[in-house]
């Protein structure tokens, strides 16, 4: 399944300090990706994810 996950541009995902949005998207895609989903993330340019990353 094509998944796109869309993140608050005002924070990393993960965040490095608090950021329960941010936080949870993370581990969302990263769960579906490993649930073998094609996933794509939109989020900052500092984001580390196992989806594609298109930075915003």
């Amino acid at each position: 399944m094509k998944i796109a996950q869309i993140a608050p541009l005002y924070e990393a995902v993960p965040p490095s300090f608090y950021g329960g949005t941010e936080r949870i998207v993370a581990h969302l895609t990263n769960a579906l990706v490993e649930l073998e989903h094609e996933v794509t993330l939109f989020a900052s340019a500092e984001a580390h994810t196992r989806a594609t990353l298109v930075p915003v």
